[in-house]
């Protein structure tokens, strides 16, 4: 259903490549889908052709494209595990939020209007809330962001609506994590956590080893509901 397609950077002096999926017929709304470790893989494309097919058009951008374009790795491979561990170390999460904020202005343009929503899983969940917090997107939806607790600072700038997804057993993100999240988040009157007991990192993963299919189709349902009611 998608392709590649070249977006001009926020400084409009380059271009990287975003999986681009649009519906059939008119376009009223879209979803920035952000990565996790792995890239733009095939669980990030699916979930992508997942939202067109909802009538969103979908905009997954590569935003490892400053230090490995086409990062394209399975989670399930120990070796590749690995190299996406030491991309995400390499990633500059500042410049990254600013290439979200580029492919939200291409969608802006695309559909004509403002409802712009965004989700991300793992890395993809942090950067969705650093977005909400920096910048117009008016719908976010984090699953299992790592190092939430250590953004808290920032909460205070987050305008519109945002939704976070936290299983309880997630080896990256510890109980005390969790516990300065829901501190910091409860009571923020534009944000919404919701536990998942006993799960771990990855558990909404399109594809692979770390899937729960009750779960993921609990959370994926919760993040429809969300998106139809706040980019209506």
């Amino acid at each position: 259903m998608g392709a590649m397609e070249q977006v001009k950077s926020l400084s409009g002096d380059e271009e990287f490549l975003c999986y681009v999926a649009r519906p059939d017929g008119k376009i009223s709304a879209a979803i920035i889908v952000i990565q996790e470790i792995f890239g733009v893989n095939n669980g990030i494309r699916a979930k992508c052709d997942h939202w067109a097919s909802l009538g969103y058009l979908a905009i997954a951008p590569d935003l490892f494209w400053r230090i490995n374009k086409g990062t394209d790795l399975d989670a399930d491979l120990p070796e590749e595990f690995q190299t996406a561990i030491d991309l995400m170390g390499r990633l500059d999460q500042d410049q990254g939020i600013r290439d979200i904020e580029a492919a939200i202005h291409f969608a802006q343009n695309a559909i004509g209007n403002h409802k712009v929503g965004c989700v991300g899983y793992c890395l993809g969940g942090r950067l969705a809330f650093m977005t909400a917090c920096r910048t117009d997107i008016r719908a976010s939806v984090g699953y299992y962001g790592v190092g939430i607790d250590g953004l808290l600072g920032e909460k205070q700038a987050i305008a519109h609506e945002v939704m976070m997804h936290i299983p309880t057993a997630d080896g990256f993100v510890p109980a005390d994590a969790q516990a300065a999240m829901h501190a910091g988040l409860d009571d923020h009157p534009k944000v919404t956590l919701h536990d998942y007991h006993g799960l771990d990192h990855g558990f909404a993963a399109e594809f692979g080893q770390r899937r729960d299919d009750e779960a993921a189709a609990l959370a994926d349902s919760r993040t429809e509901a969300f998106f139809a009611e706040h980019l209506a």
